[in-house]
């Protein structure tokens, strides 16, 4: 009896994993044949190679707009799902309470209301485009004899692509690149600001000017703020802060890097390197296409690089004339507004000339699996309010992304232009966050600008901190006209760099304003290296990007090299930090060491500077946690910036020395197994892997790869963030040009094309910019009504 039930449980396992096969397959893409279907003009031919890169034919525009949201929908449509509903707010109805929060913050925007209203103030020509890739969209999800298979898996089905879910995504994208949307580092500003004597908020939060690399303004003297003394602030008589570890980092991880070097250095046209950095998943946000059409004039145009599944265009990449890429600016794009509510009626608020009426929505948020819950959103002429002022009052945010002009598809126009003075002259029309755009043209000339068409023009406040907007003439005045942005084209020495860092100086540098920016070391040593060489290919630009040297670690190793010889009980890190091979090598221990020890050293001496400002705002972090200071004080040693709980900063440093000695020692193999590889393993994982039985998830995620690289060099890289792709055009010369991605096309774990190319990505291996020889062939016919 036992055995038959056991082989009828047996049966029953061998079934339902057939019937999970057939379900998988039955939603794999189409990849082979003719089909009709309704919506095009003419045949389109859609063809992939190995790698499952589509190479798109069309007649014109819209018809390739048709063929790629048709090859969009077929392998991420799940994906394009979840990037819509992060940017309206309505995560939670599909995956359940986990994305509860999310939601509440993303739905005070209401920007599917926005999009549904902004989207028709689009040129005709590109809701022609939107509304023929939404069209290829839907027919290609219809075309799938099963929907995804995340679906099943969540028991549910796919709702239709509508034409605003495009600027959906687009918000999806304002929501990563801008700091969420909730502007959480200049209410920290003003938290600190609060807290701490503004002497001391100066030194702490220093310009890390060191660092510095600016493509305008390099080498300006820049006046550092004074080191506070005991007038200012004495530690030493205070208690001592309970928790010396309570300083806690930046929020942001910033990422992106991109550089180009002039036709005078290549020996032929221009050339640029490109790798965002963002989270990593699979399959990888962007999707690998070249895309063929005819333009209005009747003239062809091949597109090679990559897109976003969502929409319509290429996002980066080449035209054959040229090559384009983009990195976050990281310039102020928001601001806390303080709202004075009317005492007599809170429903009204002060605006210049008088009061106005809040608009009061009431926002249904669908939660799967639980009860709907109603947001009240409080909306005001500057933006909802999101929190409160340190003094209580409600802060509403004044967002570009908000704002009607902020969003369009005149990323299109890029895919024509055909020189990099036509370039930079489309950029501050783009309507996306804005970024760095870099260009590289055939014939040699290089540029730089900021792309995104609402910059604010600013006046009457400090644009650091929560604001009062009530006063005529105070606060946000207008938008900076294309003559006004910064931009650069052919610079002396023919080479240009942006990596988050600050880009510029002066006029431009106030236009731009601080959101954040990266310290600069990254975008420093990138410089370095493009100066290093005085010819490039483009077997160069992967070295550089590849590039995991440990710059910004040197002096803290030499520091920290010099206190193991004066301390007996840090000898056993003698060895390892004596061959730290100073770069993020998977194999080495001792830059773990040494990048620990600096992060320890940081925590400790910011720590009871941090204590202060969380004993009245318990979930603060730092605007910005200054290398400058923190070298300043750890090589000065000012006694009165020294928590109590040393007696000397020598008895902090080895303090730290043996605090990362006794942690890496008491994991298993011991400190000298404690490589940097084991550290950085990636964690490049299907978002639906962690709900599936351990085994099934591992078979989706990519492999536990050892990463070199990290932050403060080129090679940007944690377990699940870093280059979400790397490439190297020199436009006219694609076949010699590159591009690789982690993560694959496909979304299908049975397709060819799941995690294909993800090795290249992982260990830094030159993958041809252009398709290889087609594998699939497939045929898009008209059909009639």
């Amino acid at each position: 009896m036992a055995l038959a039930l056991a082989g009828i449980a047996l049966a029953l396992a061998v079934l339902a994993l057939a019937a999970g096969y057939l379900l998988l397959a039955g939603s794999k893409p189409v990849l082979d044949g003719r089909r009709h279907v309704v919506g095009l003009t003419a045949p389109v031919t859609l063809d992939r190679d190995a790698l499952g890169v589509a190479v798109i034919h069309a007649n014109n525009r819209t018809d390739a707009a048709y063929a790629l949201g048709f090859e969009h929908a077929q392998e991420r449509y799940f994906e394009m799902d979840l990037m819509r509903r992060v940017g309206a707010g309505e995560l939670a109805a599909l995956v359940g309470p986990a994305a509860l929060k999310l939601d509440m913050d993303h739905r005070r925007h209401r920007f599917r209301a926005r999009e549904h209203a902004r989207m028709r103030t689009l040129p005709p020509a590109q809701q022609a485009v939107l509304a023929a890739y939404t069209r290829g969209v839907n027919a290609g999800l219809a075309a799938l004899s099963v929907r995804p298979w995340p679906y099943l898996l969540l028991r549910t089905r796919p709702k239709p692509w509508r034409q605003e879910d495009t600027l959906l995504v687009l918000d999806a994208m304002f929501f990563d690149l801008n700091a969420g949307g909730d502007n959480q580092r200049e209410l920290d500003n003003a938290r600190a600001t609060a807290a701490l004597p503004a002497p001391l908020l100066r030194f702490l939060t220093t310009r890390d000017d060191r660092w510095a690399a600016p493509l305008v303004g390099e080498g300006a003297a820049v006046k550092m703020a004074p080191m506070p003394g005991p007038d200012v602030i004495d530690l030493r008589q205070a208690p001592a802060t309970s928790d010396p570890m309570q300083a806690s980092p930046s929020r942001a991880f910033p990422g992106s890097n991109n550089f180009a070097v002039g036709g005078a250095l290549t020996g032929a046209g221009g050339m640029l390197a490109n790798d965002m950095h963002l989270g990593l998943r699979v399959p990888n946000i962007w999707f690998r296409a070249q895309i063929n059409y005819h333009d209005a004039q009747g003239r062809a145009v091949q597109l090679n690089g990559v897109t976003l599944p969502g929409a319509p265009m290429l996002v980066a990449g080449s035209n054959g004339h040229i090559a384009w890429g983009f990195t976050n600016s990281y310039g102020d794009w928001m601001d806390d507004v303080r709202i004075h509510l009317d005492p007599h009626d809170v429903t009204r608020y002060r605006v210049p000339g008088g009061w106005a009426p809040l608009s009061i929505h009431h926002e249904v948020i669908h939660v799967k699996g639980s009860a709907d819950r109603t947001l009240t959103v409080r909306d005001t002429r500057w933006g909802p309010i999101m929190a409160r002022d340190v003094d209580g009052t409600p802060l509403a945010v004044d967002w570009v992304a908000q704002h009607p002009r902020s969003h369009n598809l005149d990323l299109l126009a890029l895919e024509t232009a055909t020189s990099t003075a036509q370039a930079l002259a489309i950029g501050p029309h783009i309507g996306i966050p804005p970024q760095n755009l870099l260009v590289a043209d055939a014939k040699g000339h290089i540029g730089w600008t900021i792309t995104g068409n609402a910059l604010p023009l600013r006046h009457g406040f400090d644009p650091a901190l929560p604001a009062d907007f009530d006063t005529v003439g105070t606060g946000w005045t207008g938008f900076a006209r294309p003559d006004q942005y910064p931009h650069i084209i052919d610079p002396p020495g023919a080479r240009l760099w942006t990596a988050n860092n600050r880009t510029t100086s002066g006029a431009w540098l106030n236009l731009l304003g601080d959101g954040g920016y990266a310290r600069g070391a990254r975008a420093r040593q990138i410089r370095d290296d493009l100066r290093a060489r005085q010819h490039f290919s483009p077997t160069d630009l992967l070295a550089i990007q590849l590039d995991d040297r440990a710059v910004f670690l040197g002096r803290w190793h030499d520091l920290l090299a010099r206190l193991v010889a004066r301390h007996d009980t840090l000898r056993p890190l003698a060895e390892p930090v004596a061959h730290w091979q100073a770069r993020a090598a998977v194999d080495s221990v001792g830059y773990r060491v040494v990048r620990d020890f600096r992060g320890c050293v940081a925590d400790a001496t910011f720590a009871p500077f941090t204590a202060r400002v969380r004993k009245r705002f318990s979930d603060f972090h730092w605007p910005r946690r200054s290398e400058t200071a923190l070298w300043r004080m750890v090589s000065e040693r000012p006694m009165n910036l020294l928590d109590t709980r040393y007696a000397s900063w020598d008895a902090l440093l080895a303090g730290c020395g043996r605090k990362v000695m006794r942690h890496l020692s008491s994991l298993p193999g011991g400190l000298r197994a404690q490589t940097w590889g084991k550290r950085n393993t990636a964690t490049i994982d299907y978002p639906l892997a962690r709900a599936l039985p351990g085994w099934l998830g591992r078979w989706l995620d990519m492999p536990p790869d050892q990463l070199p690289g990290d932050r403060d060099m080129p090679r940007v890289q944690a377990p699940a963030f870093g280059a979400s792709e790397r490439f190297g055009i020199m436009p006219g010369h694609e076949a010699a040009s590159y591009l690789h991605m982690p993560g694959g096309q496909s979304d299908n774990p049975l397709s060819p094309f799941y995690g294909a190319g993800h090795q290249a990505w992982v260990k830094g291996r030159p993958t041809p910019l252009l398709p290889g020889p087609i594998r699939h062939h497939l045929t898009l016919m008209p059909a009639a009504h």
